[in-house]
């Protein structure tokens, strides 16, 4: 069985069964919903005993389980761009503001990145009289570049130079 099976599987179990994702991310805990929904989608793996609990709410053989517990192909079927209209405002807003974020990151933190790995992400909903909005708060460590070869006074890191 194939990745992409094993997602096609869970997500036809979670429609026959009428579950929300709020229920089977209570099920499956120790982490948050964008991560524990992403496992199941096919592009975040879960722990061991997160995979266990996965195992037993959809009902799944031993190397279903194990899957689950596998580093995926992350970012493998999905379409670039994408198609899906809110998937692509989020591609959106990466292609608008991606350069002024980089810039302002740059400028307070040094040359580097924001790092996708340790990484927090929180999605809320706000109640607001013209229609709700959604908030999405994303927290990524600063990972400045290293330079290599860097001797005397040149910095060996892209930290912000005062």
């Amino acid at each position: 069985m194939k990745r992409s099976d094993l997602t096609e599987k869970l997500l036809d179990i979670k429609r026959e069964k009428g579950w929300s994702w709020k229920y089977i991310c209570e099920k499956i805990g120790g982490y948050s919903e964008v991560l524990i929904v992403g496992a199941v989608l096919g592009q975040m793996k879960l722990t061991k005993p997160q995979a266990a609990n996965a195992g037993e709410l959809f009902g799944l053989s031993k190397s279903e389980i194990a899957m689950l517990n596998e580093t995926p192909m992350r970012g493998e079927g999905v379409q670039m761009p994408p198609t899906d209209p809110l998937i692509y405002r989020f591609y959106e807003l990466v292609m608008i503001n991606g350069p002024a974020w980089k810039e302002l990151i740059q400028e307070e933190f040094g040359d580097g990145i924001m790092s996708a790995i340790d990484f927090d992400m929180v999605m809320e909903r706000l109640p607001n009289a013209k229609g709700d909005r959604v908030k999405i708060t994303m927290s990524g460590k600063f990972l400045p570049y290293k330079y290599y070869g860097a001797s005397g006074n040149v910095p060996e890191y892209g930290f912000k130079e005062e």
